[in-house]
C-alpha cells in the first residue's frame, strides 16, 4: 500500500512536469496532432494516477490483493499508454503507438480488478 501511494505521488510530479514540458518546451517542436498526443498521454496519467491514489488509500483499510492488482496494473497501463504516446508523439515513429491499445487494455483491466474488490469489501 505505501508502496502504490509513493507511486501515485511519483506520476502525479511526473504527470504535471512532463504537461508543464510539452506545453512550453515541446509547444513549437511538435504538430498539433503530436502535441494533443502528448497531451492526451498527460491526461491519462493523471487520471490513473488518482486511481493509484485511491487503490492505495482503500488498502490502507482493507487487505485485498484484487485492490493490489488493480493498482499494479494501473501502473502497467500508464507506463504502456502514456509511455507509448510520449516516445510516439516525439519520435513519430508507429510502432509506439500501437503499444498503446495495451496500456489501455491494463487501464481496463485495472478498473475492473479495482470493482471487484470493491464489491468484495461493501459485501
Amino acid at each position: 500500500m505505501k508502496a502504490l501511494l509513493l507511486i501515485g505521488v511519483i506520476n502525479g510530479f511526473l504527470a504535471v512536469a512532463l504537461g508543464a514540458f510539452g506545453a512550453h518546451g515541446l509547444e513549437s517542436k511538435l504538430s498539433e496532432k503530436m502535441l494533443a498526443t502528448w497531451e492526451k498521454a498527460v491526461q491519462y496519467q493523471m487520471f490513473h494516477t488518482t486511481a493509484i491514489f485511491i487503490t492505495g488509500i482503500l488498502m490502507l483499510r482493507f487487505d485485498s490483493s484484487m485492490l493490489t492488482s488493480a493498482g499494479w496494473t494501473f501502473l502497467v497501463g500508464i507506463i504502456l499508454f502514456s509511455g507509448s504516446l510520449y516516445i510516439y508523439s516525439v519520435t513519430s515513429i508507429k510502432t509506439f503507438a500501437m503499444i498503446t491499445p495495451i496500456g489501455g487494455l491494463a487501464f481496463l483491466i485495472g478498473w475492473v480488478l479495482l470493482g471487484i474488490g470493491i464489491m468484495k469489501m461493501v459485501g
